[in-house]
């Protein structure tokens, strides 16, 4: 599961305002990319990831339209944040457990959100 980008060369809309309790309702963790695969059948190419978020959440999986900036062999072993309250959708028959998280580059294409340094699996955003 994956957020997809505004269409190219336009601004995403500001949302309206929220309140801190909203935000606490979402959890973000730190993963690790331990697998990826391509996704067959997906409306756009994107790829199967398997996350490590440690012994409390565990192994979940995620699709993500990231294949225009990440090879398999760049992915494997990098941590990402990734929302993991959401329910589960199926996506190409594949169910995604956690909405990885990026951001868009000037063409569109995902560029995902990571630690700055390494952290503790499963650690959360604050």
């Amino acid at each position: 599961m994956s957020a997809e980008a505004p269409p190219p060369g336009t601004a995403p809309r500001a949302t309206p305002e929220t309140t801190f309790e909203d935000f606490l309702r979402t959890d973000i963790r730190v993963g690790r990319i331990t697998a990826v695969e391509p996704l067959p059948g997906a409306r756009k190419p994107a790829y199967k990831l398997t996350l490590d978020f440690g012994p409390e959440i565990g192994v979940k999986q995620s699709s993500a339209q990231i294949t225009a900036r990440y090879t398999p062999g760049e992915l494997i072993g990098r941590q990402i944040l990734a929302v993991v309250n959401f329910p589960p959708r199926r996506i190409a028959g594949f169910k995604s457990e956690v909405l990885t998280l990026g951001v868009p580059d000037e063409t569109g294409e995902v560029i995902l959100i990571r630690p700055g340094e390494d952290a503790p699996l499963g650690g959360r955003l604050f």
